[in-house]
């Protein structure tokens, strides 16, 4: 289990992009073709990935929000699709823990009456949130990337880099939120091997750790 490290701000940064996937190869879904099939479900298909980790672990999500302010300004480091979200805006960023293992680190960018309609429990997943009231969603993946930070390398136990992907929800045709999603290398406990490591292979991971 990684030790949380002590936030330097009300916001953290965001983690640093060593490597991402083109928009149109998501779309395409043409991106993380060196993933293993249980992690390209993961970090490319349309469930929940707070409900994936509790039926991996067999232990309910627990959510500590690191937290949850206004950002008017999300700046280079926010998706590009955080520009479709009415102003004025709202970030929240959490740890994800199944028992004493921390699995993911997320933030996620709201309008704010969007926020306080819909994460009135705010230690709550944003996924239980939402089916609690029924509500009708469609999510669309936009990116994949290798991400790396020394306090997400902290939080997670784990050098490094960290396999990420954000997204959207839509409700009633409308973006509703845009949230990114860092996941811990533990999951390989569960999914096994998160590339290919076929003889002779040589995956990205392995050439970003001879950068």
């Amino acid at each position: 289990m990684g030790a949380t490290p002590t936030p330097p701000g009300p916001l953290w940064p965001s983690p640093r992009p060593l490597w991402q996937a083109s928009y149109a190869d998501v779309a395409n879904a043409q991106s993380g073709r060196d993933l293993t099939g249980p992690w390209r479900l993961l970090l490319l298909g349309d469930g929940s990935p707070t409900r994936h980790l509790q039926s991996l672990t067999g232990l309910p999500v627990e959510v500590e929000v690191i937290a949850m302010t206004a950002d008017a300004n999300p700046g280079a480091e926010a998706p590009a699709e955080v520009t479709e979200l009415k102003a004025p805006l709202l970030r929240r960023q959490v740890w994800l823990r199944c028992g004493e293992q921390t699995l993911a680190w997320a933030e996620s960018w709201w309008n704010q009456g969007a926020a306080a309609e819909h994460l009135q429990q705010r230690n709550q997943p944003i996924w239980k949130s939402l089916m609690a009231e029924r509500a009708e969603l469609y999510r669309e993946v936009d990116g994949l990337a290798l991400v790396e930070a020394p306090w997400l390398a902290a939080g997670l136990g784990s050098t490094g880099p960290f396999w990420s992907r954000h997204y959207r929800f839509f409700h009633q045709g409308r973006e509703l939120t845009v949230i990114r999603e860092v996941f811990s290398p533990a999951l390989e406990h569960w999914l096994g091997p998160a590339e290919s490591r076929a003889p002779g292979h040589t995956n990205r991971h392995d050439d970003l750790q001879r950068l």
